[in-house]
């Protein structure tokens, strides 16, 4: 039993290691060998999450503008003097799916992997477009533009804490009511009875 937890946490240091190898030696990770360096953090990501996507310019082997593309996201250039740019994973993208993101620059190419991960987005969602229309403007009167209407009122409902006027004063004062009138029975009931039995 204890084989599941030991394999688990060996995984998450894997993709943890994997996730912080420097962009410069990136480009030996992925399939094609390009000149430049390239990355894609986080390496796994949920539908609906934000990938960065990333060149090495230092080298020398991408000066020109940079294009990334993959199945599950739109095509992304990183404009010469920028390392980076940022892309959203489709939210339909398949949990547990590896896709290749393919890196453009001077003429050459190289791979990484991005793997689609289920449950939630690591990073934050970009949500998807609403295809809610918004509702139409109202109509207008002939003849009552010049006046407005009369401005709508809530319902007058109560007194807020209070029961039926009743406050934490008078329900102070009747409870010490009580509380004496009761005193005062068993004083007078004890008294009588004392008297009783003499």
């Amino acid at each position: 039993m204890r084989a599941i937890p030991v394999a688990s946490a060996a995984l998450l240091g894997a993709c943890a290691l994997t996730s912080c190898v420097p962009v410069a030696g990136a480009a030996g990770q992925g399939g094609g060998s390009a000149p430049f360096g390239f990355a894609v953090r986080p390496s796994t990501i949920a539908p609906g999450g934000e990938v960065t996507l990333e060149v090495d310019r230092e080298g020398g082997g991408c000066k020109g503008p940079a294009t990334v593309s993959a199945p599950v996201f739109d095509p992304v250039t990183i404009h010469p003097g920028h390392t980076s740019a940022r892309a959203v994973v489709d939210w339909d993208a398949k949990p547990g799916a590896v896709h290749q993101v393919l890196f453009r620059c001077d003429g050459a190419t190289g791979t990484a992997s991005l793997t689609i991960a289920g449950g939630v987005p690591t990073q934050s969602p970009t949500p998807p477009p609403s295809t809610i229309a918004p509702p139409p403007p109202p109509p207008e009167h002939p003849g009552h533009g010049e006046h407005p209407g009369h401005p709508q009122k809530g319902v007058h409902a109560g007194e807020g804490g209070t029961a039926a006027g009743f406050g934490l004063r008078n329900i102070g004062l009747g409870a010490a009511l009580v509380v004496g009138s009761v005193g005062a029975a068993y004083h007078f009931s004890r008294r009588r009875s004392g008297t009783d039995g003499a």
